[in-house]
């Protein structure tokens, strides 16, 4: 007969995420073991191996419920009645609020990825492909003229991720500018200073 899940095994397996996440970001993937995440949840080593067998697969799962979960922000953001231009300000609004807090699994998104295997590279790429795809689509929807102008809208799409992803080097909570206050900058920033390039000179 299998094994009951205990009636806590979600909380304690987002407890194990959160914790390898930060050990990860830390001390660095190659350095953090299994006995350290294990001490770090109060948990038993024997516990642990019960949720994950491996270092990968907890990296995996780490990053794959993070972007899963930024996935549904968005789309949750998008509200499709809203104007082109306040749905993508409400999408950069919930993609920088989304990412309070989750520093540890945003710099393991940048630095070890690419540990992962071939095949589990490819399912996380996958969901990065369609946040993108739903930021692009949000972007074409406020400035329609870059739709004709493939060169020019995904450089557009990605510097909005450039302003987004990397602002947890700079942010200061504390300081005077809100990430809601941000998000307003970085919306106005892109749809009115790529509105000038819509239309290419004659």
């Amino acid at each position: 007969m299998a094994r009951a899940r205990a009636t806590d095994y979600e909380e304690k397996r987002q407890s194990i995420l959160d914790q390898s996440a930060v050990l990860f970001a830390s001390l660095g993937y190659q350095r953090a073991s299994m006995r350290m995440i294990a001490d770090a949840n109060r948990i038993s080593k024997a516990l642990l191996y019960h949720y994950y067998q491996d270092k990968e697969e907890l990296l995996f799962d780490v990053l794959r419920y993070h972007f899963e979960g930024l996935l549904q922000t968005i789309e949750l953001a998008a509200v499709p009645a809203a104007k082109p231009k306040e749905r993508l300000l409400a999408m950069v609004t919930a993609l920088i609020e989304a990412y309070q807090g989750a520093d540890a699994k945003h710099k393991l998104q940048i630095n070890d990825l690419g540990v992962l295997s071939a095949q589990k590279q490819a399912q996380l790429k996958a969901i990065q492909r369609a946040i993108v795809s739903r930021f692009r689509g949000a972007v074409v929807a406020a400035l329609p003229g870059l739709e004709a102008q493939k060169n020019l809208l995904g450089p557009v799409t990605m510097s909005l991720f450039g302003m987004i992803n990397w602002n947890f080097l700079w942010f200061n909570p504390e300081g005077r500018l809100s990430r809601k206050q941000y998000a307003a900058l970085v919306t106005e920033l892109i749809v009115e200073g790529a509105r000038k390039l819509e239309k290419p000179k004659v």
